[in-house]
């Protein structure tokens, strides 16, 4: 589902074309294996079960291109998925996380850059990735490098700004100057200019963007992102959605047309009018709004499964009691977050899907953007020179804000810095696991 099919691809610096980008990177492919991650899971009890399976890996810093703390730099990963791929189309997943005034609603992953910092973004960033990127090595190799572009930028600039209950001044400062959709138009125009790179856009996921008074315009602020900075639609291969999140991939004891005694589930607390229950039907219509308002027709979505997969002794077996919508909703829902805004190393929760190229219509892979294990930010305030602050939602006794309906964060305890081995976290991951190890 990538975009431009069939179509000759930017020369790269070789002199050669690559090849020309296929419709879905992930057909007939292999998926590199991150050694550094694959390390830490086999050394778990269990971990072994999964130690085989890719994930992503995290540009979250400038200090990230060339490795940090023993953590292997981006020509390291592109040298051993040579090596991996032993000759056959080879998919290497990247997450491009480094924005101006990152990730404006959360304070575990505010990044180095101040608001303003776009041009430094530009510069000490997303050139030297392109930069490396584009040697002929790389460029002319069967590697297929799939780039998901900066998660929790766009969507913030339409809930989290204005007039909302759910507003910050963050999000408004970076509506207002315009380096989100700079620094993403950017991003896309530079590495979409590779022939073997493939540009997925993140969409946020359906408890963040699913309502009617989200939907659309989130679809129109991607829109003017993916044709900002000299970029253009053509090159978005798609969208990534529940990046590092835990929505339920499907809800099957439900669907969003049920009613209770008359009254439609979508006035219940959990769906609170919200028009989609879980992720595969959310980024099967936002694929769909996209290819409305100006995207390419072919354009496909990716799913992060990594931890949605809301396993164990407490998965519901079947729908709930029919006494009232939230009888039947809460006891048949498969995600047992306290409430669907909360996104901190959530207790419960479990491996989902495994990676899967075209596993649906619209879809091109299930994937583990997010590698299980690692820390979404930690539960208290732990000084640091990585430019994370302290999320009080990662912190297991806070009572919430409007963002989650003000209600308790539902994180566990004891947690580390974001992007840090959390073993406690890996262990429930593995236990809740469904489809089950």
């Amino acid at each position: 589902m990538g975009a431009l099919t069939g179509v000759a691809s930017a020369q790269v610096d070789s002199g050669r074309a690559a090849a020309a980008k296929v419709d879905n990177p992930y057909s007939g492919a292999k998926v590199y294996v991150n050694p550094d991650w694959s390390a830490k899971a086999a050394a778990e009890p269990g971990g072994s079960k999964i130690s085989n399976q890719p994930t992503g890996i995290w540009l979250d810093r400038i200090a990230a291109i060339n490795g940090t703390g023993g953590a292997m730099g981006l020509r390291a990963h592109l040298d051993r998925a040579l090596q991996q791929s032993g000759g056959s189309p080879t998919v290497v997943q990247l997450v491009v996380y480094d924005l101006p005034g990152r990730d404006c609603s959360a304070l575990a992953s505010n990044g180095e850059l101040g608001p303003t910092e776009i041009d430094k973004y530009k510069t000490q960033f997303i050139d030297p990735i392109a930069a490396i990127l584009s040697e002929s090595k790389y460029a002319s190799s069967n590697l297929r490098i799939v780039t998901t572009i900066e998660i929790d930028s766009l969507p913030n600039l339409v809930t989290n700004t204005g007039g909302r209950p759910t507003a910050t001044p963050q999000c408004d400062t970076m509506k207002a100057n315009g380096n989100y959709v700079k620094g993403v138009g950017y991003a896309l125009n530079k590495l979409g200019a590779i022939g073997n790179v493939y540009n997925y856009v993140d969409a946020g996921h359906h408890g963040w963007i699913g309502w009617d008074d989200n939907f659309s315009p989130t679809a129109q602020v991607l829109k003017q992102a993916a044709t900002a900075e000299g970029s253009t639609v053509d090159k978005v291969a798609g969208i990534i959605v529940n990046t590092a999140n835990y929505s339920a991939l499907k809800e099957n004891n439900f669907t969003i047309n049920d009613s209770v005694n008359g009254t439609t589930v979508r006035q219940s607390k959990w769906v609170d009018w919200n028009r989609y229950v879980d992720e595969l039907s959310f980024a099967q219509a936002f694929r769909q709004e996209l290819v409305n308002v100006g995207f390419p027709s072919n354009i496909g979505a990716l799913i992060d499964t990594s931890r949605n997969g809301w396993g164990g002794s407490a998965r519901p077996s079947g729908p709930g009691a029919k006494t009232d919508v939230d009888t039947y909703i809460n006891g048949g829902r498969y995600d047992r977050r306290i409430h669907i805004g909360n996104w901190c190393n959530q207790s419960g929760a479990g491996l989902g899907e495994r990676p899967k190229a075209a596993p649906a219509s619209g879809i091109d892979a299930y994937v583990w953007m997010k590698p299980p294990g690692e820390s979404d930010g930690s539960s208290s305030s732990i000084p640091n020179d990585e430019g994370k602050g302290f999320d009080r939602m990662c912190d297991p006794t806070y009572t919430g804000n409007p963002r989650n309906g003000n209600n308790m964060s539902g994180a566990l305890a004891n947690a580390p810095l974001s992007g840090h081995w959390f073993s406690a976290q890996f262990q429930e991951l593995l236990k809740n696991a469904y489809p089950a190890l």
